[in-house]
């Protein structure tokens, strides 16, 4: 496919090493910069959302949080029930 209009992935991350998780989201950077939308669904919230235009938490089965990945990636709420609990159990 010469010029997709969508690319919808299932955790791209899941089981790279840090060096490969930041070449897969420089590159679904330059495809979404090339005009091809891209539905991400992806564990690694902070790396997601740092590269989202529109980011939606998804707590079972139920939108919990949206909104822009940097709104997402700022909120208090979202630190605490996502990073603050992971950056603990590591």
């Amino acid at each position: 496919m010469l010029k997709p209009k969508l690319l919808l992935l299932d955790e791209p991350s899941l089981g790279l090493s840090p060096n490969y998780v930041k070449i897969v989201f420089e590159k679904l950077g330059e495809i979404n910069m090339d005009g091809t939308t891209i539905l991400l669904v992806e564990q690694n919230v902070k790396k997601a959302m740092q590269y989202a235009n529109r980011a939606y938490v998804i707590r079972i089965g139920e939108i919990a949080f949206k909104g822009t990945g940097e709104e997402l990636l700022t909120s208090k709420t979202i630190a605490e029930s996502f990073f603050i609990d992971a950056e603990k159990r590591a």
